[in-house]
């Protein structure tokens, strides 16, 4: 397992965009929207991981209700794994609380599998496995 991405929600893409910008020394290397999590993504590549902008695109979307209760911010860490499906199951057994039932497709042509902060310190939980 290896930190993939480190999402952070964001009220406007564009600023965000010049600021990280700025700060990394290099423009974001990729947009797309996730039409089913009412979300636009922007997406900084840093060495062997990225940071992912998240930008709700629906006021009822899980990104404006995270910012509508806690402002902007770090979102979620994502990890890789190379079969998402053992490792759900994995962290299952282990006692963490998943957030759906089965993976799902999400931005960056991945699969992704959520885990609930409570079970683990506070801190949104994804996994993600390349689709091939």
């Amino acid at each position: 397992m290896l930190i993939e991405h480190i999402g952070i929600a964001v009220k406007d893409l564009e600023v965000s965009n010049q600021l990280f910008g700025k700060l990394f020394g290099k423009p974001h290397y990729k947009t797309e929207v996730v039409e089913s999590e009412q979300v636009s993504t922007s997406f900084f590549r840093l060495g062997d991981s990225k940071i992912e902008l998240l930008h709700a695109t629906g006021a009822d979307s899980a990104i404006a209700k995270f910012i509508e209760k806690k402002g902007e911010g770090i979102h979620h860490i994502a990890f890789g794994v190379e079969d998402i499906e053992k490792e759900v199951e994995r962290l299952k057994a282990e006692g963490f609380q998943p957030i759906s039932d089965k993976p799902k497709k999400g931005a960056d042509n991945k699969l992704v599998f959520f885990f609930h902060p409570k079970s683990a310190n506070g801190v949104l939980i994804e996994l993600c496995q390349e689709i091939k």
